[in-house]
């Protein structure tokens, strides 16, 4: 069996298809993966011998549409990556879309007559009467009412979808002999789409409007050891607490300045993950370290917390390792990662994209009390790591 995998994304969407692809493999399944043109994609998948056809700019080149016109723009241009991911797909017997690959991937798919199956990596994007949907509105589109109810606040979601891309991408379909797509949002998601988190930190509730497959969080086992120098910081003193954005490129430019200050204010030390937002330490005092790309599986175990912008891989990787979390939300569904700690107890959710060295000390008291790391450690017990495995095999027979 030939499979092609295709994201469009940042690190949160490449690595759980890696985890996926190498579960695919170890069934006996050729796989090949479109993915943005970054370096560390390509070490990536470099890394487990899957092969890559990149596709579209660097993710890190990327910024999110500032209008509807610019919004339809990038519409365009994703559609646009037709050719290269049907030029991947030849010969394939099947396509597994996530990110924002679906305008290409599902045009590919129904062009070649291929199965086709979307996955994505949190429960809140998904249509349900159980939640609200994200908040995305028109140009002059005012917020509904509070208290609306959430169908009809998912109808407008459906709208919106339409509204902002069905022009676009009814245009690239039109020039590929295609039928045009009259619910933009039921195109991208499908009537079976695929849930790949844990049901501990990222629970579906059933619902006649959608037929979900929840399989569990994809995870990529990490054997990486930890840098000798990071090794030496960890155990030359008490652990530290880490500090992370991860592929949040447009953060507070003060948000390491604050957030050193309230890890201080603690009496711990501290640990900053560069990141793409390239975060720093603020001093050259003896308390702080400095990490690139690391083995964070490892790491967050020797961690007394970790301070984060609630990406749902930072948030399950932190989860697994028993860490209490203060999670910083920056955007897209991050806010929902942030509600799911603070709801389970394992940490805090900070009010807003921008703390101040006072309210993150706040949150800090409360993630470093011995009862949020008990609630963690017991949280931690609970955390499915065969996600990737029961997805492939169910793939596989799906396909066959």
């Amino acid at each position: 069996m030939r499979v092609l995998l295709s994201t469009y994304g940042s690190r949160g969407d490449v690595e759980p298809l890696v985890g996926f692809a190498v579960q695919l493999r170890a069934l006996g399944a050729e796989v090949r993966m479109c993915a943005p043109p970054d370096t560390e994609f390509a070490e990536l998948l470099a890394g487990v011998g899957v092969p890559l056809v990149p596709v579209g700019r660097p993710m890190h080149s990327m910024a999110p549409p500032s209008s509807a016109a610019d919004a339809a723009r990038r519409v365009s241009e994703l559609a646009a990556q037709f050719d290269a991911v049907a030029a991947a797909a030849e010969g394939c017997d099947a396509l597994l879309a996530t990110g924002l690959a679906h305008f290409a991937s599902r045009s590919v798919a129904e062009k070649q007559g291929i199965p086709y199956v979307y996955a994505t990596f949190c429960p809140f994007l998904l249509p349900s009467p159980h939640h609200a949907p994200p908040q995305q509105l028109l140009p002059g589109q005012l917020l509904p009412p509070e208290g609306t109810d959430n169908r009809v606040l998912w109808d407008l979601n459906a709208q919106t979808f339409n509204a902002l891309h069905g022009e676009a991408l009814n245009t690239h379909r039109a020039s590929l002999g295609l039928p045009p797509v009259d619910d933009v949002r039921n195109f991208i998601f499908t009537d079976h789409p695929w849930l790949a988190t844990d049901p501990t930190l990222g629970p579906w509730r059933e619902t006649s409007d959608l037929d979900v497959v929840h399989t569990g969080a994809w995870i990529l086992p990490d054997e990486r050891p930890l840098p000798d120098e990071l090794m030496a910081f960890l155990d030359a003193g008490a652990p530290p607490v880490y500090l992370g954005f991860g592929s949040m490129r447009r953060v507070s430019e003060d948000i390491a300045r604050v957030a050193i200050e309230a890890i201080r204010a603690q009496g711990r030390r501290v640990l900053v993950g560069r990141g793409w937002a390239d975060l720093a330490l603020v001093d050259d005092r003896d308390d702080g370290f400095v990490v690139g790309e690391v083995n964070q599986q490892a790491l967050f175990g020797r961690v007394a917390a970790v301070v984060h912008h609630g990406g749902a891989g930072t948030t399950t990787t932190a989860a697994r390792a028993g860490a209490p979390q203060v999670v910083v939300p920056q955007g897209a569904d991050q806010p929902y990662w942030a509600g799911r700690v603070a709801d389970l107890g394992i940490g805090t959710a900070h009010d807003g994209p921008t703390p101040t060295a006072e309210s993150l000390s706040a949150a800090l008291r409360t993630a470093l009390t011995p009862g949020t790391r008990a609630r963690a450690t017991a949280v931690a017990a609970t955390i499915r790591t065969d996600g990737a495995t029961v997805a492939a095999k169910l793939f596989v027979d799906t396909v066959s």
